[in-house]
C-alpha cells in the first residue's frame, strides 16, 4: 500500500525543522535524507521506516509497535519499521524522527 498524503505531510512537518533535509522517492514511498544520509521514510500505508545505529538496533526493536525491516527476504539491520499504531501520538512520531535524525546527522555528508 502507498502512504497516505496526510501521513507523509505529518512526517514533513517534523523532519523539515532540521537543516540539510531533502526528500526523495524511495522504497515505493518517500524518504528523507539529512546531508545525503537516509534518516526516515514512509512504510506501507501509514508506517514509518526509521534508520537507527546498528548498536541500538535491538533496543529499537524492543519498542512497542516496532519490527525488523525486511527486503527481498533479508533483514536490514539498522532499519526498523514502526507500524501506524506506534506513531498515532504526535510525541511518539517526533521521538522516532528525532532518533533517526540524530543518527543520520552524525554520519559524514554524502
Amino acid at each position: 500500500m502507498a502512504p497516505t498524503e496526510e501521513h507523509t505531510e505529518r512526517i514533513r512537518e517534523v523532519i523539515f525543522e532540521r537543516d540539510g533535509v531533502t526528500e526523495k522517492k524511495m522504497f515505493g514511498g518517500v524518504a528523507w535524507m539529512i546531508d545525503g544520509n537516509m534518516a526516515v521514510g514512509t512504510f506501507d500505508e501509514d508506517g514509518l521506516l526509521v534508520r537507527v545505529p546498528r548498536d541500538e538496533y535491538d533496543t529499537a526493536l524492543a519498542e512497542p509497535h516496532a519490527g525488523p525491516m525486511e527486503m527481498g527476504g533479508r533483514t536490514m539491520r539498522g532499519f526498523v519499521v514502526v507500524d501506524a499504531t506506534g506513531i498515532e501520538n504526535e510525541a511518539d512520531l517526533v521521538e522516532w524522527i528525532e532518533t533517526c535524525s540524530s543518527y543520520a546527522s552524525s554520519l559524514p555528508p554524502k
